[in-house]
C-alpha cells in the first residue's frame, strides 16, 4: 500500500514538474520571439512585405506606413501599367479612398466625374443616377473614371513618399515557410540577383494572375467570358458624366470617358464565339455586328477607335470565391483573393474596403510577430468584409447573367424586366444604383431588389393574361432567378447574407462620416 502511495505521489510530482517546465519554456520562447522581432524592428527590417504594387499593394503600403509600420513592397514591373480593368471608381470606392487619405490621387490624373449611367435597349434610353439624398452615405455620390495606369503610378508615388516604405522592383519566386508559418519571400531583384526578404507578415496582392495564390489557397478562378476593349482618342461623349451601357447582342457594350480626350469602348464576348484580334476579325466583328446596335449619338466615337487602328485588348472575366489560407503569417488580398464579374465595375471598391478593415484590425497589434494574434485578426477580417464583398459579388455575377442576350423567352423576359426596373425611377432606380455604387452594402437589400425584379419580370411575362405557355415560362424564369441567387447564398454564407446586424455594424464602423 505504501509503495502504491509513493508511486502515485511520484507520478503527480513528475506531472507537475513537467507542466511547470512546459509553461515556462513556452513563455521563454514567446519572449525570445518577441525580442527577436523587436531586434529586427530596431535593425530596420520590414514589419510587412507586400507582393505587388498595384492599386491594393500601394494603398495598403501607404496606410500601414501611416500607422508606423515599416513596409517592403516588391513589384514585378514599375512601369505604368496599361490595363483595361480598374478604370471606374464607384462612389463607395471613393469614400474608402478618402478614409485612407488617398483621395488626392484621383484629383491629379484627369479623372472624369460620373453621376450614373445611361442604359439603352431596343431603341429605348433611360438614365439611372446615383441617389443624391442617401442619408446613410456621407460622401459625394459620384464616381470617377480614369486611366488605370495613371492612378496606379500616383498611388505608388504617394506610398514611396513615406520614409518607412521601400518600393522595389523584383519578381517574387516563392514564399518562405517554416512549420506552417510564412516568414517572407524569395525574389529576384532588378539586377537578377536572387535574395530573401523576411517580415512577420506577408501580404500577397499580385492580381488575378497570381502564382503565389496556389500555394496558399485551394480555390480556382473560373473564366466566365472575355472583356474586349480599345480607346477612341481625341473625342468626348455628348454626355460624359454617364457610363453608357448598351444591352446589345450577344452581350453588353460600354462606353465611358476616361480622360478629357479619351473614351473607353468595351464589350463582352464568350469563348465559343471569339474572333481573332491578330487577323483583324475582331475589328470587323465590332464594325459589322456591334456598331449597328450602338445608338447613333455614340456610334461615331465607337467606330473612331476601330477606324484609326486602336490597339484592341482582351482580358478574361473571372470569378473566384474568397477563401482563407490555413497558413499563418500571410494574407491574400485583391484579385488574388476574390474576383467577381466586372460588369458592376466594383473590384477596386471591395479591395479598398478590405484594406480599410485590415488596417483597423492591425492597428492595436504592436508586434506582428505573434502569428496566433495575426491569425485571429485575419479571421475577423474575413467575417467583417462580408456585407460589402457579398453584396458586390452577388450583384456582379447576377447582373452579368442578365445582360446576356438570349432567344429563350424566360431569359429575355428577365433581361427586359431588369431594364424596366432599373430605369423606372423612384425607389427602384435609387435602390439599385445605391447597391451598384457601393453606397448601401446590405445583402438583404440586394436580395429584396433581385426578388422584385424577378416578380416584375414574371408579371410582364404573364400579361395580358396567364396562358399555360406563359405560366410555364414564368416558372422557368423563377427557376433561373433561383439559380442566380442560391449558389451565392451558399458561397458567401447564408447568415452573412441574411443577418442585417452584420451590414449595420459594417456601415457604422467603415462608412461613417468620421475618418480614422
Amino acid at each position: 500500500m505504501a509503495f502504491t502511495h509513493v508511486c502515485l505521489w511520484t507520478l503527480i510530482a513528475f506531472a507537475l514538474t513537467w507542466t511547470v517546465f512546459y509553461v515556462t519554456n513556452r513563455k521563454k520562447k514567446a519572449t525570445e520571439l518577441a525580442d527577436a522581432a523587436a531586434e529586427e524592428r530596431r535593425d530596420g527590417a520590414a514589419d510587412v512585405i507586400i507582393v505587388g504594387a498595384g492599386v491594393g499593394g500601394s494603398a495598403l503600403a501607404y496606410a500601414l506606413a501611416k500607422d508606423g509600420r515599416r513596409v517592403h513592397v516588391i513589384e514585378r514591373d514599375m512601369r505604368e501599367p496599361e490595363r483595361m480593368m480598374g478604370e471606374f471608381m464607384q462612389p463607395g470606392g471613393r469614400l474608402m479612398l478618402s478614409k485612407l487619405g488617398l483621395e488626392d490621387c484621383l484629383n491629379e490624373i484627369d479623372a472624369q466625374k460620373a453621376t450614373g449611367m445611361a442604359v439603352y435597349k431596343d431603341g429605348k434610353e433611360a438614365v439611372a443616377s446615383f441617389p443624391v439624398d442617401n442619408n446613410n452615405f456621407p460622401y459625394d455620390p459620384s464616381a470617377r473614371s480614369f486611366h488605370n495606369g495613371r492612378f496606379v503610378q500616383r498611388l505608388r508615388q504617394k506610398a514611396s513618399s513615406l520614409p518607412s516604405v521601400r518600393l522595389e522592383e523584383g519578381t517574387v519566386k516563392s514564399l518562405i515557410e517554416e512549420k506552417g508559418v510564412i516568414k517572407g519571400v524569395i525574389y529576384k531583384n532588378k539586377a537578377g540577383e536572387e535574395t530573401r526578404a523576411l517580415a512577420p507578415l506577408t501580404v500577397v496582392c499580385d492580381g488575378c494572375y497570381s502564382n503565389l495564390r496556389r500555394s496558399l489557397n485551394d480555390n480556382n478562378a473560373e473564366v466566365l467570358s472575355y472583356q474586349v476593349g480599345y480607346i477612341s482618342k481625341n473625342c468626348r461623349l455628348d454626355d460624359p458624366e454617364n457610363l453608357h451601357l448598351i444591352m446589345s447582342k450577344p452581350s453588353s457594350i460600354m462606353l465611358y470617358q476616361i480622360s478629357s480626350t479619351d473614351v473607353r469602348c468595351g464589350f463582352e464576348l464568350f469563348p465559343d464565339n471569339f474572333p481573332s484580334i491578330a487577323k483583324g476579325e475582331m475589328a470587323t466583328f465590332a464594325k459589322n455586328t456591334l456598331a449597328p446596335q450602338v445608338p447613333p449619338k455614340l456610334r461615331k466615337i465607337f467606330l473612331k477607335g476601330l477606324d484609326e487602328g486602336a490597339h484592341i485588348k482582351a482580358v478574361p472575366a473571372k470569378r473566384m470565391t474568397a477563401t482563407l489560407s490555413n497558413k499563418k503569417g500571410v494574407i491574400v488580398l485583391g484579385d488574388a483573393f476574390n474576383m467577381r464579374h466586372p460588369s458592376v465595375a466594383a473590384g477596386m471598391m471591395v479591395l479598398l474596403s478590405d484594406i480599410l478593415i485590415l488596417r483597423r484590425l492591425l492597428q492595436p497589434l504592436s508586434n506582428l510577430g505573434d502569428a496566433n494574434k495575426v491569425s485571429e485578426v485575419i479571421k475577423s477580417f474575413y467575417s467583417i468584409r462580408k456585407p460589402m464583398s457579398a453584396t458586390v459579388n452577388t450583384l456582379g455575377n447576377a447582373f452579368s447573367q442578365v445582360l446576356i442576350a438570349s432567344t429563350d423567352e424566360a431569359k429575355e423576359a428577365m433581361r427586359q424586366g431588369c431594364y424596366d426596373y432599373l430605369c423606372s425611377g423612384g425607389f427602384r432606380t435609387s435602390g439599385m444604383m445605391a447597391l451598384l455604387g457601393g453606397m448601401n452594402p446590405r445583402p438583404i437589400s440586394l436580395i429584396y431588389h433581385l426578388c422584385a425584379i424577378t416578380l416584375h419580370s414574371i408579371g410582364h411575362l404573364l400579361s395580358p393574361f396567364p396562358s399555360p405557355l406563359r405560366i410555364w415560362h414564368s416558372l422557368r424564369l423563377f427557376g433561373l432567378a433561383t439559380k442566380m441567387l442560391v449558389p451565392h447564398l451558399k458561397a458567401e454564407g447564408v447568415s452573412q447574407m441574411l443577418f442585417p446586424a452584420n451590414a449595420a455594424a459594417y456601415r457604422k464602423s467603415y462608412m461613417a462620416a468620421s475618418v480614422f
